[in-house]
């Protein structure tokens, strides 16, 4: 009997010892699941803290302004050719419809009144010379007018721009939010760049983000000024950082390149000049030859040979005048 009772009470102490193994077990992997989720959670947050102290070294930095510069250009390839685009960068609403018409009826009114001039001329040798004449006004001549507009707004733009980063800079260092400092760049800088930048203000108003407002404030200022702007202004969102000391440095920046053109202006004009005389000397002494001695030089347009030579020396003299820009052409 009392080995009965000894044998129940050991099973009754191993099942219960079994029981509280596999209870305390059950908690234990409760506790080794929360304190694996608690590691994770800090190793996520370090590595953040690591990757984010990356992004604001300078190496990191240079990376980021790199991948940055590649995409505008592509972006830019992208619409530099397009109508539309040219229109933006000249300032005009991008009307194409309107464009080729007035287009068209340039090139109507330059094919006529050669037409008409040239009466001296053979019929074929004036009706190429009309056609030639309609292709370039209907064709060449707008778009040369548009790529004037744009880059004489480009330039004012850029000279412009500089004074703005200033004037951002004051807002932030006084306390400002960035938003308010493009306000007030709006309202203090003189056309093109204060309509620009109202419109920047008002896209951001709407919804947009700062980083998508300077996107498409880019499509109508193809400025290279502008996109150094936006991609600062984009790596200071995703890395942090002081915002008026980098703006600081690219107005810094922005002079030292106005400075470089100016003084690049200053050593290539002896050379524009020079180029600009050699290309103006032969047709300004046709005209004076036409205007003081005609029956001198009206061979040139009542025979088949001087029509030759005359076709000859206008097709050389302008591969010599495309020579010639493309030598004295610097970009900076």
């Amino acid at each position: 009997m009392i080995q009965i009772l000894m044998i129940a009470f050991l099973g009754f102490v191993v099942i219960a010892s079994l029981g509280f193994a596999m209870a305390g077990g059950g908690g234990g992997s409760a506790q080794l699941s929360k304190r694996t989720q608690a590691i994770g959670a800090r190793a996520t947050t370090t590595a953040r803290r690591q990757k984010g102290a990356a992004a604001r070294t300078p190496e990191e930095r240079r990376r980021q302004i790199s991948e940055q510069l590649k995409e505008a250009d592509r972006r830019e390839r992208k619409t530099r050719l397009t109508l539309r685009a040219r229109m933006l960068h000249a300032g005009l609403e991008p009307n194409e419809k309107r464009f080729w018409i007035v287009s068209a009826v340039l090139g109507a009114v330059a094919f006529f009144v050669l037409l008409l001039l040239l009466g001296k001329m053979p019929f074929a040798l004036r009706l190429l010379v009309s056609a030639g004449a309609a292709f370039a006004f209907t064709y060449g001549l707008p778009r040369w007018v548009l790529g004037f507009m744009a880059k004489r707004r480009v330039a004012k733009f850029t000279l412009e721009f500089p004074n703005a980063m200033d004037i951002i800079v004051r807002g932030i260092k006084s306390g400002l939010p960035v938003n308010d400092g493009l306000k007030l760049a709006a309202k203090e800088c003189s056309a093109p760049l204060g309509p620009e930048f109202q419109r920047l203000c008002e896209n951001v108003a709407i919804g947009m983000s700062l980083e998508q407002a300077l996107e498409k404030m880019s499509e109508s200022m193809p400025a290279p000024e502008l996109r150094f702007f936006a991609i600062v202004i984009a790596i200071q969102q995703k890395s942090g950082g002081n915002l008026s000391e980098a703006l600081g440095n690219l107005s810094a920046v922005l002079r030292a390149r106005k400075m470089m053109r100016e003084k690049i202006k200053a050593l290539s004009s002896e050379a524009i000049a020079s180029a600009s005389i050699i290309g103006s000397l032969p047709p300004g002494v046709g005209i004076m030859i036409f205007v003081t001695r005609p029956d001198y030089i009206s061979i040139m347009f009542s025979s088949a040979v001087g029509n030759l030579m005359l076709l000859g020396g206008v097709v050389w003299m302008g591969l010599g005048v495309l020579m010639m820009r493309k030598m004295i052409n610097f970009k900076f």
